[in-house]
């Protein structure tokens, strides 16, 4: 039935380019777009334009801003300047502050390396964090690298790792381990064996 209607088939093609959107959702999305008002479709339309045309890069650490101008948390002046927070997506950061814990400043490098996609250093915000490390106005002491425990993050943070080193800055991966609240039965062992690892005296 859908190969009969290209308009529809098209939009569920476009929505499932969307990263965690299946075929299924795709269609569901679709449909509901269909029977949706069509002032609702101008609203969702004029939303995504204006976002394309408005949210930029912080052209300090990267995080998305409305306009030009530096984003909130570079502008704070009651953030410390010694304390750096590396992260691979601007939405990483607002799980950071929800946390209410860290009061330093961000980097986001939009993603990780990853070798086997064609994701070098040199293709992520990597080269602009070095430049920032070696301004010499730079305040930077300390670094946490709040990446992905995933073979990317971990590739990614023994590069930066390295390099963080070369500059006598002390770097701190984010401890990973079983969540509060978890079940140990139910844990895997990847997570269970970092548990272990970064275990703390009691």
């Amino acid at each position: 039935m859908l190969g009969k209607i290209p308009s529809l088939n098209k939009l569920i093609l476009e929505l499932g380019r969307i990263p965690g959107v299946g075929p299924k959702s795709a269609q569901r999305m679709a449909y509901h777009l269909m029977r949706a008002p069509l002032s609702q479709v101008e609203s969702l339309r004029e939303s995504l334009k204006a976002v394309k045309l408005n949210v930029k890069e912080c052209p300090q650490c990267f995080a998305f801003v409305e306009g030009e101008k530096i984003c909130e948390v570079c502008s704070d002046l009651h953030r410390r300047e010694d304390l750096l927070c590396i992260v691979e997506d601007p939405s990483d950061i607002d799980s950071i502050e929800n946390s209410g814990v860290f009061n330093g400043r961000y980097h986001v490098l939009h993603g990780a390396i990853s070798p086997l996609d064609g994701i070098q250093p040199e293709d992520l915000k990597i080269p602009a964090l070095l430049h920032r490390l070696d301004e010499p106005e730079s305040k930077i002491k300390e670094v946490i690298l709040a990446l992905d425990a995933d073979l990317e993050g971990d590739t990614t943070v023994l590069y930066l790792a390295k390099l963080l080193k070369q500059r006598e800055i002390s770097a701190y991966r984010i401890a990973h381990g079983v969540p509060i609240g978890g079940d140990i039965d139910y844990i895997d062992h990847r997570t269970l064996g970092r548990a272990i690892e970064n275990k703390v005296q009691v």
